[in-house]
């Protein structure tokens, strides 16, 4: 069974959505996660949209760890989306 990609682009509301979706309550999540939009929101997909969707149903804590690398996704978040968002999330801000 062939995997099948969303690679269309969201729309602003659906972005809108995704946005407000991603606030946290740890403040150290919310940079990793508003340096991501910074830098992907013109360009993200409905795939990569999903991969974040996945990962903000993670506690806050659970969240931070894979965010510093402390540990990399099992189970249901291990799946190739959710770790190209985690590495987009993971790289650090162009100098």
């Amino acid at each position: 069974m062939a995997v099948s990609l969303d690679d269309r682009l969201l729309d602003p509301a659906a972005l809108g959505k995704l946005r407000w979706r991603c606030r946290r309550g740890l403040l150290e999540n919310d940079l990793f996660i508003e340096r991501f939009f910074a830098l992907h929101q013109n360009t993200l997909t409905r795939d990569q949209a999903a991969g974040i969707e996945a990962l903000m149903e993670l506690s806050d804590p659970d969240l931070l760890d894979l965010l510093l690398a402390r540990r990399e996704p099992q189970g249901v978040l291990d799946s190739a989306t959710v770790r190209l968002v985690l590495a987009q999330l993971r790289r650090p801000a162009p100098a």
